[in-house]
């Protein structure tokens, strides 16, 4: 087997797979729940419902798909087959999304996206541990997730401008950049002798190490482990991702609804959370190996529910005080809740990701990250059906998700206090 070296050079290269990742979820929940509610004229708890109709199957596709990426042996390795596929048929329905006149199709439209996503997006993550020593996962983390908050910036700073103008615009600049991430990733990334072959085929693998590729048998095998580490990070995951994903599909109608912003102005805000997250990025993988990563995700949780606590308590008129225009659009007390919302985040999902797949060994790395998804998706589609009719049964109040959001926040660093594995070994 290949030494494992660290390289800034090859881990920033890899990041444009993550760059596309993160620039097509910035776009769709940004200007997704603005279509479905000028465009189809849907109530809060039916948005919820729409935009976890993408994440169902990706809980039971994105795991398997791990394991498959694990025994996959191809000319270029065995994660770089799945982008070559799943990069550019995303790309592709991606761009069609804003044209579908009736919600069927729309929602069809964007099944169609999740499973072309499903197919790329834990074997482009899984390949970073692939090729980066254990001791460097979370700087190399870190780096990916630079380029990954890269994408959310061009999505709704870039975005909310050409949403203004056209709201088809910021998904033709999706379906672009999706196209050029995948092809630097496929051109310029190599993987491990190891993972090349001749011939396309699954590698044969020995009882001791096989994995099933049931999320049933997976899950079974980690919740019964003597040692819970991973499932209670597994479960921290679920809580945070919540939270989170639950913020992420409203928060443009929050600040149309509740603050009274514009429409472009107010996906603009979430591009604060974006370009901190970007800055924190490496920082916050440096810090980890300093603090430990468990130490690091807690403060990060810590943070983040301090923000959004008080964007639950701060009136909107003070919320939107406005200090200067940046690009046409206002910083207000709100940008500035925002920058702490991103550096909570960075400090948790740099280090997430890691701390799951040093719990295990390279043979099953896509395996974990496909567990790593399992939970995020599950707490994707989750997420906004919970704050989604939340928010209808409270009479429209979009201030009211800032109140649910930290509930969760709190159950998942419970959970954290439980982990005794995962830093780097």
């Amino acid at each position: 087997m290949e030494e494992k070296k660290f390289s800034y050079g090859n881990t920033f290269l890899l990041g444009f797979g993550f760059f596309g990742v993160s620039i097509i979820w910035s776009v769709y929940n940004a200007f997704v729940p603005l279509l479905l509610d000028g465009k189809f004229g849907l109530q809060a708890g039916w948005i919820g419902f729409i935009m976890v109709l993408d994440n169902v199957a990706a809980l039971f596709i994105q795991p398997p798909l791990g394991v498959f990426s694990d025994r996959m042996r191809s000319p270029l390795g065995r994660r770089l087959p799945f982008i070559a596929v799943g990069a550019p048929l995303a790309a592709a329905v991606f761009g069609l999304i804003p044209f579908m006149s009736a919600l069927p199709l729309f929602i069809l439209s964007c099944i169609t996206l999740l499973l072309a996503m499903a197919i790329w997006r834990t074997p482009v993550v899984a390949l970073m541990p692939d090729i980066t020593p254990s001791k460097f996962r979370s700087q190399a983390n870190g780096v990916i997730n630079l380029m990954g908050g890269l994408g959310s910036v061009l999505a709704t700073v870039i975005g909310g401008t050409l949403y203004a103008r056209n709201p088809s615009f910021p998904f033709f600049l999706g379906a672009g950049l999706v196209v050029v991430a995948g092809a630097l990733v496929l051109l310029l990334i190599r993987e491990p002798a190891e993972y090349r072959s001749k011939k396309l085929h699954l590698a044969e693998q020995g009882e001791e190490t096989k994995m099933n590729t049931k999320v049933l048998a997976n899950l079974t095998e980690v919740f019964t482990q003597d040692d819970k580490s991973a499932m209670y990070i597994l479960l921290a995951i679920l809580f945070w991702f919540i939270s989170y994903n639950g913020l992420e599909a409203f928060v443009t109608l929050y600040g149309v609804k509740h603050l009274g912003l514009a429409e472009g102005d107010s996906a603009f805000q979430i591009s604060y959370i974006g370009l901190t997250f970007m800055l924190m990025a490496i920082p916050a993988g440096i810090l980890s190996r300093k603090l430990k990563r468990k130490v690091t995700i807690m403060t990060g949780i810590v943070l983040m529910t301090i923000s959004i606590v008080l964007m639950f308590l701060i009136p909107a008129d003070v919320l939107t005080i406005q200090f200067a225009a940046l690009m046409g659009n206002g910083f207000y007390v709100l940008s500035l809740v925002m920058v702490l919302t991103g550096i909570g985040w960075a400090m948790i999902n740099v280090n997430s990701l890691p701390m799951v797949v040093d719990m295990t060994d390279d043979d099953h790395v896509g395996t974990y990250t496909g567990l790593y998804y399992f939970f995020s998706q599950m707490a994707a589609t989750l997420g906004p059906i919970v704050f989604g009719w939340s928010i209808q049964l409270a009479g429209n109040s979009y201030q009211l998700m800032m109140g649910i959001a930290p509930v969760f926040l709190v159950l998942a660093f419970v959970m954290m206090t439980r982990v005794k594995r995962g830093e780097a070994k």
